[in-house]
C-alpha cells in the first residue's frame, strides 16, 4: 500500500475555534471603539495576530502606540485562551474522528499543519493529540500562509514527498500555501470561497473512505 501524508489545518478543519477568536478580537475591538462585521472577520482568518490588529486599528481608522498595540495583543490571547480553556469533545465537527481513524486504520502518516500557537493545548483538550504523527504549529513556523512554510515542515517530518501529501484546509491562504506547495488541496467549507482547491466539500461528513482510498492510491 502506497503511503499519502495527510495534513490537517485546525481552526474550521478539526475544531470551530474561529468563533473564539471572533468573540475575543470583537471584546478587543469594542474597547478601542472600533466595531467589525461577520464579513470583516472572514479576512482576519488564518491571518497572525499582529496583520489582524493592524486590519481592525485600520477599519477604525485608528493609531497606537507599539507599546499599546502589544499591550492589546496579549490582552487578545488571554480572552482567547480563557474561551479555549473549556473547550472539549463536543467541539470536534461533524466526522473528523471517524476520518482520522480510518486513516489511522490505513496506516497512512496524519500531521496537524496549523497558525496556532495554541494548537498543542487545544488537541489535549479536544483528546485528538495522540492521533497525529507530527504537529506543526505557530511556534515552529516563522512565515504564515499563504507561505507553504507549515506544510512543507509537515511532509518533511513524515517523511513524504510534498507532491504525495494532501492538505485539508479552510481558508483561502491555506489553500493557496498548499497548492503552492504542489500538494492536492482539499477546501473544507463554501465553494465560491475556496474555488482554487483541488476538491471542496461542507465537511468531513461529505468524505467517503471510497474518496480517501483514492487518494492513498493516486499516482
Amino acid at each position: 500500500m502506497s503511503k499519502k501524508g495527510f495534513i490537517f489545518d485546525l481552526d474550521g478543519v478539526i475544531v470551530d475555534t474561529a468563533k473564539y477568536h471572533f468573540l475575543a478580537w470583537k471584546k478587543l475591538a469594542k474597547s478601542i471603539g472600533v466595531d467589525f462585521t461577520e464579513s470583516q472577520n472572514e479576512q482576519l482568518k488564518g491571518v497572525s495576530r499582529v496583520k489582524s490588529l493592524e486590519k481592525i486599528l485600520a477599519w477604525g481608522n485608528k493609531t497606537i502606540s507599539q507599546e499599546e498595540f502589544n499591550t492589546l495583543m496579549a490582552k487578545k490571547n488571554e480572552d482567547y485562551l480563557s474561551f479555549i480553556a473549556t473547550m472539549n469533545e463536543d467541539e470536534i465537527l461533524p466526522d473528523v474522528p471517524k476520518t482520522l481513524n480510518y486513516l489511522i486504520e490505513e496506516k497512512q502518516p496524519i500531521s496537524l499543519g496549523s497558525a496556532s500557537k495554541n494548537a498543542r493545548t487545544i488537541l489535549k483538550k479536544v483528546n485528538l493529540y495522540k492521533k497525529f504523527d507530527a504537529i506543526v504549529d505557530g511556534n515552529d513556523v516563522s512565515k504564515a500562509k499563504p507561505d507553504p512554510e507549515v506544510f512543507l515542515i509537515a511532509a518533511k517530518l513524515l517523511e513524504i514527498k510534498l507532491e504525495d501529501c494532501i492538505v485539508f484546509e479552510d481558508s483561502v491562504a491555506g489553500v493557496q500555501a498548499a497548492n503552492t506547495a504542489k500538494m492536492v488541496s482539499i477546501g473544507i467549507g463554501e465553494k465560491n470561497v475556496l474555488h482554487e482547491a483541488d476538491y471542496i466539500f461542507k465537511d468531513f461528513t461529505e468524505i467517503s473512505e471510497e474518496f480517501l482510498m483514492d487518494l492513498i492510491k493516486r499516482k
